[in-house]
């Protein structure tokens, strides 16, 4: 038997900001939604294939401290494409760990920017090159771990 990961779920506490942010940062579509009260949802895809639900059902922040989710990471095809992510997060003013790219790790050539949706939930967008001239912000540890 073999797995491979489908979509992604995760609550937020308002919809529409959320996919505001997904795609403006990701690019995906919309696919399908419910603007019904209540049972609010967001299908968002990718080239037509479901990557993301989004669903109103919840209050607060993302609990980085509770068991759960840690974060989700994306890959793109290069350093460039990283960089476009990173513009846009600038221009929605969202969090961004370590001040920007920064590679996986001391003398990685992978690397990406590590940042928070609106509702806190820890993001990566990464390359699999091309961020080894950076030094990584925590010795040690991987910077994914958002140390």
């Amino acid at each position: 038997m073999s797995f491979q990961t489908g979509h992604i779920g995760l609550n937020v506490t308002d919809v529409e900001a959320s996919t505001e942010f997904y795609r403006r940062v990701f690019g995906f579509t919309v696919a399908r939604e419910s603007e019904e009260d209540g049972r609010r949802y967001v299908f968002l895809a990718q080239d037509g294939t479901l990557t993301l639900t989004l669903w109103q059902q919840s209050e607060g922040r993302f609990a980085t401290a509770r068991p759960g989710l840690h974060h989700l990471s994306f890959q793109v095809a290069d350093l460039e494409a990283v960089r476009r992510a990173e513009q846009v997060l600038s221009e929605l003013g969202a969090v961004v760990h370590h001040g920007g790219v920064v590679p996986h790790g001391e003398g990685a050539a992978s690397g990406g920017v590590f940042f928070e949706d609106p509702d806190g939930i820890r993001l990566e967008i990464f390359a699999p090159d091309g961020a080894g001239d950076r030094p990584a912000p925590t010795t040690g540890a991987p910077t994914c771990g958002f140390f």
